[in-house]
């Protein structure tokens, strides 16, 4: 006899939608990370000191949300996706190069926080509607954490 339910007890139909949304953020996500470790690398001038250690704790926290997301696809029974190819074509924030300025960088990271944000209330929004409690605590806390960095960022700008 076929179900119409995910392994966790969720509607397969809608736990898809979500999956696929949780791939998107997934993919965006990594190319954060990948913007956020070049940013890293390569930040000069005066605010060397300040914002080398600011980005790798981003891009420290960015590499464990990619984790926890992953593994989220995975509990609704779906796969993540893995490829870089597939990273760079799903996607929203898009790919930084040869950047070492501070004021612009930090401006790419606020970007990449507002689409996170973006991507996050799309998936909490999806995963409410489902009933998923567990995928829409994982986002409600990455989404108030975030909103209090881009706060921290833009008053660094200012």
């Amino acid at each position: 006899m076929a179900t119409n339910t995910a392994t966790i007890g969720l509607e397969k139909k809608t736990a898809k939608e979500l999956a696929d949304k949780l791939n998107n953020l997934l993919a965006a996500y990594q190319i954060f990370y990948q913007n956020t470790r070049g940013f890293h690398w390569n930040i000069k001038g005066d605010k060397f000191f300040t914002l080398h250690v600011k980005f790798e704790e981003l891009y420290t926290d960015a590499l464990v949300k990619i984790d926890e997301i992953a593994e989220r696809i995975l509990t609704l029974g779906f796969t993540p996706v893995h490829s870089f190819s597939q990273y760079v074509e799903l996607s929203a924030i898009k790919e930084i190069t040869n950047d070492s300025g501070a004021e612009s960088t930090v401006k790419h990271i606020l970007e990449g926080f507002k689409t996170l944000i973006q991507l996050e209330r799309e998936v909490s929004s999806v995963s409410d509607e489902l009933g998923d409690d567990g995928t829409n605590d994982l986002i409600t806390t990455y989404i108030r954490e975030q909103e209090k960095l881009v706060w921290m960022y833009n008053a660094f700008l200012h």
